[in-house]
């Protein structure tokens, strides 16, 4: 069924859940669903776009069904993990091989999933200023490395500034592949991002591998292969490793929420073999549930 046009603005991430129905449904069921919940704010009386929206739920539906005994799918909070943890690794993938001058489709199109996939953040509640910043820097860069490219010229790797004057926003990002198909306008921020990027901070698992998001395809020909970096595991803290709650502390219930949080975050963080980011959230919950302090 075509796209109503009043649904341009949400094509990518309509795109981004078809091309991982296979690989990762979870992936697919929140794309599908941050779509029909901007689908349902943007035009939802047109016969077009009612029809179009009608068979996104009967999609959610099925799907629901379907993973009814998958936790990403039954637990908001571990779902919202799996989003986070994969879009921060498609994240985290594209700024290795950036900083490392390895440019190539494949980086850009990680970029620029991870910022699609920033946005579908917004089912489970409010973003945090990290992955709204997060979500601009990897926007600003596939836009500035697509432009380079496409122009080219050589990019500047890691957080730069861009001049005053630089055009900013791409074309289109056909060239890429199927998720990047059609007009990238209204996506790409209007200007240079103001936040001084070389602080920018980047969440335990930046040790990733650069070969992290292995589903997607291989990097053009002519790109260098990327030489996978060394895993680096958090030291634990000893007094953590024979803890016992200390007397008198009381957890409250949004005590038992965040310990229970950081734990799903550390099951989401090993299905992606990321030890140091488990580890560092088992350490926060152990914290959490024997000092009653984070």
């Amino acid at each position: 069924m075509a796209l109503p046009v009043q649904f341009r603005i949400i094509q990518h991430h309509l795109r981004t859940a078809q091309e991982h129905e296979k690989r990762d449904p979870v992936v697919t069921y929140y794309c599908r669903l941050y779509a029909m919940q901007t689908g349902m704010k943007l035009d939802s009386k047109t016969p077009e776009c009612r029809k179009f929206l009608v068979k996104l739920m009967d999609q959610l539906e099925t799907m629901k069904k379907e993973l009814s005994d998958n936790e990403s799918i039954s637990q908001e909070v571990v779902g919202n993990a799996h989003i986070e943890n994969y879009a921060l690794k498609l994240f985290l993938y594209a700024d290795n091989e950036d900083r490392a001058g390895r440019f190539h489709k494949n980086m850009i199109k990680s970029f620029y999933t991870s910022s699609l996939l920033l946005d579908v953040l917004s089912v489970f509640g409010e973003l945090s200023e990290e992955n709204i910043q997060h979500r601009k820097y990897a926007r600003w860069k596939a836009t500035y490395i697509h432009n380079c490219l496409k122009n080219g010229e050589t990019p500047q790797p890691g957080p730069i500034g861009m001049g005053e004057d630089e055009e900013f926003g791409a074309e289109g990002f056909s060239s890429l592949g199927p998720s990047h198909g059609g007009s990238f306008r209204g996506s790409a921020p209007s200007g240079p991002p103001t936040t001084n990027y070389n602080n920018i901070h980047i969440p335990p698992g930046a040790h990733a591998p650069a070969n992290t998001p292995a589903e997607l395809p291989p990097p053009a020909a002519e790109a260098v292969k990327p030489v996978p970096l060394p895993r680096s595991v958090p030291t634990v803290d000893p007094t953590l490793l024979s803890a016992q709650q200390q007397g008198g502390v009381q957890l409250s219930p949004e005590d038992f929420t965040k310990a229970q949080k950081y734990c799903k975050y550390a099951g989401s963080a090993l299905q992606y073999e990321d030890v140091g980011t488990a580890v560092q959230n088992l350490q926060k919950a152990l914290k959490l549930l024997t000092t009653g302090k984070e």
